[in-house]
């Protein structure tokens, strides 16, 4: 199938190469000429393991490339999925302009196209935004929604790190759409992909993502709230939750539910907010949902108070991303945590091989130029180098090189942020966050 897919970020991207791999041609379409420019050469638009060599080996195939022109990708594909950004407003609302904006672009290229078009909203988008999209198609194009395109809701569940794998593997695939032209043209693109293809209402499929993201946030501040209280009265937080997690009946998954440090990155606290907004703006009170920032962010002060108690003013980071295999620092903790430090006069050093200022870009950049705008000061390019000038080593993601080099440090402090207990429990130099 000739698919056209708009936005070349993190879910745009992977979709890319993905779907490139399963025996279609795809037309990769993005406002930013640099990342256009990295697709035409072969090359991805984002740091995420596995997708430097799929990008390239399926360009080499001839079955991607990318254009700035709506207009071209439209007329040259059935099916267009929409990857692109819905950041929230200083409200908490989602900002929709980048959707608006290309369905009134999308509307006018219809105009001049006879076949049948299918639009997949891929962004998470809260429910109504599928039938605004198709009113607003409709009333530029003149063509009638349902007989001459349909808009289809296509949620992800990819996690950054693993989103190759991820889009191959997923939970399932939710497809939600009325029109049989369309569930039909979605399920033909997916059925190579090893999950079972559900169908939903369109304002199902909208809203799943947040609630699967609120729920997610939720697991991740239960669990720590539950470890701060066990390692209060000397009980064994891991223990505890690998007992807990033992219920596998009720729908809970192990994945989160692990005692660790504060949950970050684009989607968890986006979309905890945007559902808080819409339960708001429907004058529901929800204490619950609501307290679920406020605990992460006592999670982000008792690191800080971990950290300072020591009373030692040399601190070094290993990651500052919020995950592993990532240079994604939109909402990561570590960046909260150094960026206090710094504040209250602490000499800082990081090491990330993942994170290079000078490849940092769009929100991405924005987010640590707000927060720590000397970053490339801080970022050091050798392990060993931060270690020996360090006089405590805090772990804040899992990359697997930290855990050999560590394994041997016995005159520096090591704070573990991330929980890899089993490595180093044993060490008298080593503290876990709330383990």
């Amino acid at each position: 199938m000739n698919i056209s897919i708009f936005g070349l970020g993190y879910v745009g991207c992977v979709s890319l190469g993905c779907l490139a791999k399963n025996g279609h041609n795809i037309i990769g379409v993005d406002l930013n000429e640099n990342k256009v420019n990295l697709i035409n050469s072969g090359k991805p638009t984002i740091v995420e393991k596995d997708i430097d060599e799929l990008i390239n080996e399926q360009f080499l195939a001839g079955k991607i490339r990318a254009t700035l022109s709506t207009e071209e990708a439209i007329l040259n594909s059935d099916l267009s999925i929409i990857a692109v950004g819905t950041p929230s407003t200083n409200t908490g609302h989602l900002n929709l302009e980048y959707i608006f904006k290309l369905s009134t672009d999308i509307a006018q290229v219809l105009i001049k196209k006879n076949s049948f078009h299918v639009i997949a909203i891929r962004s998470t988008v809260l429910p109504g935004t599928c039938a605004k999209v198709a009113e607003m198609i409709e009333s530029i194009s003149k063509k009638k929604n349902n007989i001459d395109f349909a808009v289809a809701s296509n949620p992800e569940f990819l996690r950054e790190g693993t989103a190759v794998y991820d889009y191959y593997n997923p939970p399932f695939t939710l497809i939600g759409s009325e029109n049989p032209q369309a569930i039909d043209c979605l399920k033909n693109v997916y059925e190579n992909i090893n999950s079972e293809i559900m169908v939903a209402p369109v304002k199902v499929a909208e809203i799943l993502k947040y609630v699967n993201n609120t729920f997610h946030a939720l697991k991740v501040s239960f669990v720590n709230e539950v470890s701060n209280i066990c390692k209060s009265v000397g009980i064994d937080s891991n223990k505890v939750m690998d007992i807990f997690i033992k219920d596998t009946q009720l729908n809970i998954s192990p994945y989160y539910l692990k005692p660790g440090f504060a949950y970050g990155g684009s989607c968890l606290p986006k979309d905890l907010k945007a559902l808080k907004t819409l339960a708001h703006d429907n004058y529901l009170d929800t204490p619950v949902i609501n307290s679920i920032d406020e605990s992460n962010g006592v999670q982000i002060n008792r690191a800080l108070d971990l950290i300072t108690n020591f009373g030692k003013k040399k601190i070094g980071f290993l990651g500052l991303s919020f995950k592993a295999e990532t240079d994604d620092l939109r909402n990561s903790p570590s960046v909260i945590v150094i960026e206090t430090l710094l504040g209250k006069g602490f000499n800082i050093s990081i090491f990330d091989q993942k994170v290079s200022y000078s490849k940092l870009t769009g929100r991405n950049k924005e987010f640590i130029d707000n927060h720590i705008p000397h970053l490339s000061k801080l970022l050091v390019d050798s392990l060993d180098k931060l270690i020996d000038e360090s006089e405590i080593i805090v772990i804040s993601n899992k990359d697997k090189q930290y855990i050999e080099i560590l394994k041997g440090i016995e005159d520096k402090v090591i704070v573990d942020l991330t929980n890899l207990h089993q490595y180093f429990g044993s060490k008298q130099n080593y503290f876990g966050f709330n383990w």
